[in-house]
């Protein structure tokens, strides 16, 4: 009888935690039983970081950006290993086809219109993805106001970088009230859904305000999940006598194995396939330089 109140109780914790994760107001005025329950999400490793893995060779996605591509089609992360893999097969075939996704096979978007119309149909489905990645391309414009609407909408369908560029945005008070508390709502949930960034800066927040113990969690936390920054901040505290060897030789470890599993043959060669591309572009720019200046 008396197990059955408890878990009752918990759940009903639970249940009104979660609901907290996704509204402002409830955050912003948590009670310690709030914050408790707060800290047991906060400070629980994610399985993996908000980006998760490639839907194609089901690999975790490298924290780099710039090392995976979202398509508009379907609104999919692909890395460039798999779209490299996926272009040379098409150019491998006896009858040339229409560039094509990689996942879902539709035609490739050959104009920023195209694009945008394919984005567009996403969002009326819901698509949180295309949600924020519309929300980005508003704010790249200038239109903070149509951003974090987009950005909220994303947000309420437990869009982990729709969360962090909200607490951005709040903390700049563009297209939203300047509001530290939201800021740190936004920034937490981002965390508690796999955003290294977001955790590393709350790591960072922690550092600053003498609170060392919750610092050395969060980059522990961010560590383990392949963040470089966060292992770097580590050592350094290291140095000051702040974590023992053994919490940093096994934050170490976690770390290599999480950027190791990122890793295979197929993203390498497409990595050095870009290097040798970005190389010749810089020599052609070069040589038109030099010609130009020879005629001058």
């Amino acid at each position: 009888m008396a197990l059955g109140i408890f878990l009752g109780r918990l759940l009903k914790r639970i249940k009104k935690w979660k609901t907290a994760r996704t509204n402002e107001q409830v955050w912003c005025n948590k009670t310690d039983e709030d914050e408790e329950m707060r800290d047991e999400l906060l400070f629980r490793q994610p399985k993996s970081s908000n980006l998760g893995d490639c839907p194609i060779c089901c690999l975790p996605l490298s924290l780099d950006p710039q090392k995976s591509s979202l398509m508009a089609c379907c609104s999919k992360r692909i890395c460039d290993g798999c779209l490299r893999a996926n272009t040379i097969r098409q150019l491998g075939l006896v009858i040339p086809q229409t560039p094509s996704c990689t996942f879902c096979r539709e035609p490739v978007p050959k104009t920023e219109e195209e694009a945008n119309a394919m984005l567009m149909k996403r969002i009326e489905k819901n698509d949180p993805e295309a949600m924020r990645y519309m929300g980005g391309k508003r704010r790249d414009e200038g239109d903070y106001k149509s951003a974090s609407e987009y950005y909220t909408k994303a947000a309420e369908l437990g869009d982990a970088e729709a969360h962090f560029n909200l607490s951005i945005m709040h903390l700049l008070g563009k297209g939203v009230e300047k509001d530290e508390k939201k800021e740190a709502y936004h920034l937490e949930v981002a965390a508690i859904g796999g955003h290294v960034l977001a955790r590393h800066i709350l790591g960072c927040h922690e550092a600053n305000n003498g609170r060392m113990e919750r610092a050395v969690e969060h980059f522990i936390i961010a560590a383990s999940m392949g963040d470089k920054e966060s292992m770097k901040a580590l050592w350094k505290l290291h140095a000051k006598g702040l974590i023992k060897k053994e919490t940093l030789t096994a934050t170490l470890r976690a770390h290599q194995a999480a950027v190791d599993a990122t890793k295979s043959a197929q993203r390498e060669q497409a990595e050095e396939s870009l290097k040798r591309n970005l190389k010749s572009q810089e020599k052609t720019k070069l040589k038109d330089a030099w010609i130009i200046e020879a005629e001058s």
